[in-house]
């Protein structure tokens, strides 16, 4: 993608919202830090859902310790996995306390060693909380990326990579949030909203969905990677399901 087309992208993206916010409630850091590492393999809506009961009861480490893990294991279960995710809610909390007196690390190193927080989470800690130019890489942003060719990547780091070298520097503060939200409620998995896209005449992907109702385009060549990505996660995530393998760090 030409650098012109790709800088006119993120400035119709910052016009249409110039401030835009994570849709995870939260009112303090460490909630935060919660939110997101609950939100690995479920929806915003149902981490919501558990943090509305959760907080207003215990919303820091002490008082999630204090509850223990079969304790918050009520309050989760609107969320995927809860199991895991609660032994790794208390872990984390003991790791706080233990090493960090109850406060979120500013560092990505200190972050992505707490039980249940891998590099997207600390990603968007950094960026939310601390205010760094970080860009986490979820599904919405690895379709987007790839779809839109705004930075082509066959894994989440490759995308993140290729984000973090070519989108220009006053752009990189909210690019993970533009791009989150354009994925979850325009540029879809399944039929993208082309006809209402803001950045359709920009946009690479050949196969847009037409303004007239009808059966989408089939996705072929260069992006049917994207379709057969889609189908393994799948089927990855329905495997690990049966199996109940432990929940990676998001």
């Amino acid at each position: 993608m030409h650098p012109a087309t790709r800088r006119a992208i993120f400035r119709r993206l910052a016009a249409a919202n110039p401030e835009p916010k994570t849709e995870l409630e939260y009112s303090s850091p460490f909630e935060l830090l919660v939110a997101v590492m609950l939100s690995a393999h479920t929806t915003d809506k149902s981490v919501n859902a558990a943090t509305r009961k959760l907080f207003p009861l215990a919303n820091t480490p002490q008082a999630i310790l204090a509850l223990g893990e079969d304790g918050v294991k009520p309050y989760l279960r609107s969320v995927g996995l809860y199991n895991s995710k609660s032994r790794n809610l208390i872990g984390l909390c003991r790791r706080l306390v233990e090493l960090h007196r109850g406060e979120v690390p500013a560092e990505r190193g200190a972050l992505e060693a707490l039980p249940g927080v891998g590099r997207k989470t600390a990603n968007v800690v950094l960026n939310i909380i601390f205010g760094e130019s970080e860009i986490a890489v979820d599904t919405h942003i690895f379709r987007v990326a790839n779809r839109t060719g705004l930075a082509p990547g066959k894994t989440p780091r490759a995308v993140e990579d290729a984000l973090n070298k070519d989108t220009p520097e006053e752009f990189k503060r909210h690019a993970h949030h533009w791009l989150i939200l354009h994925g979850r409620y325009t540029c879809t998995a399944r039929l993208p909203a082309c006809p209402r896209c803001i950045i359709r005449e920009l946009c690479e992907y050949p196969y847009k969905t037409p303004s007239t109702p009808g059966k989408p385009l089939a996705l072929r060549g260069a992006n049917s990677f994207l379709g057969n990505h889609s189908r393994k996660s799948r089927t990855r995530s329905t495997a690990g399901m049966r199996k109940r393998r432990p929940t990676p760090a998001a």
